[in-house]
């Protein structure tokens, strides 16, 4: 790449899954770009997972691919959408030419069961905002009802509330009561039928024609013990009539034969009168099909999901209060939440409630807690990269309920979090069981985003309240106690951190030195005298007195592993820390247990007291010196009472590296056993 030239997010992201060329078709969901490729076998993960912008990526089965984003997904797709190499995606081949390929490749097991759950996920995902939307609007009515501004609940609540009552109802309901055509929509359109034929299959159900056969002539209706049930005479055949409104089971199967019976009827008529013979033939024959058979069986296996969910939840209360908060956390990585997501707005429909939520609640807050951890300890460290993500993710978290962001961006990468986590999401459910065992099971009428947002839509709100705020605060404490990251992770991190301010304190001197260069010169000239010249790095001495060992025996893998440079340990007889080198100090954290100097000719070193001395925070250790100050070989930089940090129980090495070796001549340890502050131990060719 040429000076001076960058390169957007949206193109460095194209070009990491191996151009547009490589990209088949590209769409986008809450937070992930989804991307189907011609072949995924190249993507450099760690590489994506770097590119500004980007949380995380997740390869599935096939060459589909998944690049995490968080909220700013739609603007991202629209720019990566808008590059001109893009312009010709997903019009090489034609849609029946890419299902055939893909038809082709042996992906096994895995991949009908990828299919499965993407379309559930897709015929949900688009639908988040409005019900995210209706469940705030349920949650202004259950904090109106509770100021006692208006008393919107309550068995009296229409005679109560009135006109207002009924408006405000109708305003979320909505999104509820057709939820069925708009996944039909949705379903239909994942599966490349004409989505407005799926929709139009199920509004029929909805019709007030349809919804009058209740009281038709022929029409025989029985009381049962779960409400009045009828059944109307159709052409002298009977057909269960059944509430549709909120079912999702219903619109997923007709759409799956729906879209059985459109590719067969786009086989039979030609193209030029596909337009108006299909959608007659679709409607002719699906919109009986559904009200006679699909229809009562959707509310079948709804309702019989539901009613066993319930009988579980009403005998073993808290099994199922633990079982739920343990088991999102790897359902939601996979997708595989949907069919729990479908089943709350099941229960909505049939019971009136949900009970799945409160539960759920937990773990979404345990995930919050998690990431708010993680952002103080991040903030500790100023890893700015890290504390931006996690600052996002809470947000979107605690605003939106949503925790894809947390998940994909810092979880799913730091393995120490979700131990931590599940702490909390098992802290959360036994709370919620408990308390829920004693005081009554926590239910909303809502289907809600968990967040801070939409509390009011539990009942009871404290059982919830002090359910989602013991799994919060669990994650958190436990992840700021023991840290996200491991040693290896967090001394990877110091030496990056290191070497950018190194880099960073460079380029500031070279600018200085040039633009003093003219007046140094300036002033030298009447008297004869000349500009002072740099010194030269030829060793390195020891910062303390002690035992020398060999890298490879210092109880640090990374260090030992030498992937940040050539150096020694030494087991320090004495607690005064100097400078091994003269240069300057472009790392002093406030712990002070590290300090990162860069000399004049570009050696840089690393001496670091002790092993995971940071999480001291700075105890036993009393700096001298402090940032961007130039020391000379000798000079004190810290004072660090051994004693102290021995019975906290960390090792004392003190290790010294030279973390840029391989751009030097040589880096050669000296061959010693015990040396005096200030000898040298490290021979150095710059």
């Amino acid at each position: 790449m040429e000076s001076g030239t960058t390169t957007s997010p949206a193109e460095q992201i194209v070009a990491a899954v191996g151009g547009a060329g490589n990209v088949i078709s590209l769409t986008h969901c809450a937070t992930r770009l989804r991307f189907e490729l011609n072949d995924a076998s190249g993507i450099d993960q760690k590489a994506v997972e770097k590119i500004p912008g980007v949380m995380g990526a997740v390869p599935q089965s096939g060459d589909r691919y998944q690049v995490v984003i968080g909220g700013a997904v739609a603007t991202m797709f629209n720019e990566i959408m808008n590059l001109p190499t893009m312009a010709n995606v997903g019009k090489g081949l034609s849609d029946a030419d890419v299902k055939a390929r893909e038809r082709a490749k042996a992906r096994g097991k895995v991949a009908w069961l990828d299919a499965f759950f993407e379309y559930l996920s897709d015929s949900f995902r688009p639908l988040l905002g409005v019900l995210l939307g209706s469940s705030l609007i349920i949650a202004i009515a259950a904090i109106l009802d509770a100021l006692h501004i208006v008393p919107f609940q309550g068995v009296d609540r229409l005679t109560a509330a009135g006109a207002t009552w009924v408006f405000w109802d109708a305003m979320w309901r909505s999104v509820l009561y057709f939820l069925p055509i708009m996944v039909a929509y949705n379903a239909a359109k994942k599966l490349n039928v004409d989505p407005w034929i799926g929709a139009t299959i199920m509004a029929a159900l909805f019709t007030p024609e349809f919804l009058s056969l209740s009281g038709a002539a022929d029409t025989v209706c029985t009381k049962t013990d779960i409400g009045t049930q009828c059944v109307a005479m159709i052409a002298g055949l009977p057909m269960q009539l059944n509430n549709y409104g909120g079912q999702v089971f219903v619109p997923l199967i007709m759409v799956a034969v729906l879209a059985q019976l459109y590719k067969l009827l786009k086989r039979i008529f030609p193209e030029n009168i596909q337009m108006v013979f299909v959608p007659f033939f679709s409607m002719l024959i699906m919109i009986p099909i559904t009200a006679f058979l699909i229809g009562p069986l959707g509310i079948w296996i709804g309702s019989g999901l539901g009613y066993g969910l319930a009988w579980l939840n009403n005998t073993v209360p808290l099994l199922f209060a633990v079982l739920i908060p343990m088991l999102y956390p790897f359902l939601v990585p996979l997708g595989l939440h949907w069919p729990l997501n479908a089943l709350m707005l099941a229960n909505i429909s049939t019971l009136g409630y949900d009970f799945i939520q409160g539960p759920m609640g937990t773990w979404n807050f345990a995930c919050f807690g998690a990431t708010a951890g993680v952002l103080v300890v991040a903030s500790r460290a100023r890893d700015n990269e890290v504390r931006q993500t996690a600052i996002g993710a809470l947000a979107a978290g605690l605003l939106g309920g949503i925790s894809e962001p947390s998940l994909y961006g810092i979880h799913l990468r730091y393995k120490r979090i979700y131990p931590r986590m599940l702490i909390g999401c098992a802290t959360g459910g036994l709370t919620i069981g408990i308390l829920g065992w004693i005081f009554g099971t926590v239910k909303t009428g809502a289907f809600a985003f968990t967040s801070l947002l939409t509390i009011p839509v539990f009942s009871p709100t404290w059982i919830y309240v002090i359910s989602i705020a013991a799994a919060f605060a669990v994650s958190m404490i436990l992840v700021i106690a023991s840290d996200y990251r491991t040693p290896e992770q967090r001394a990877e991190f110091e030496a990056d951190q290191a070497q950018a301010e190194m880099d960073l304190a460079l380029e500031r001197e070279r600018a200085a030195k040039g633009a003093a260069a003219p007046m140094a010169a300036a002033v030298a000239a009447p008297t004869g005298g000349g500009v002072a010249t740099m010194v030269r790095t030829d060793v390195v001495a020891a910062p303390v007195a002690g035992k020398v060992i060999a890298l490879e025996d210092v109880k640090d893998k990374v260090f030992a592993s030498k992937a940040l440079g050539e150096g020694v340990g030494i087991e320090p007889s004495d607690g005064h820390v100097v400078s091994p080198v003269t240069g300057v100090l472009v790392t002093v954290p406030d712990s002070g247990h590290a300090f990162g100097i860069k000399t004049d000719d570009g050696v840089e070193v690393l001496v670091h007291v002790g092993i995971d001395t940071v999480q001291l925070g700075g105890r036993f250790f009393d700096l001298d010196v402090k940032q961007h100050q130039r020391v000379e070989a000798g000079d004190l930089l810290a004072r660090v009472d051994l004693d102290g940090v021995r019975s906290e129980g960390y090792d004392t090495t003190t290790i010294v590296v030279v973390i840029n070796t391989m751009a030097l001549g040589s880096v050669t340890p000296r061959k010693i056993d015990t040396v005096r502050s200030g000898d040298a131990i490290i021979d150095v060719t710059p």
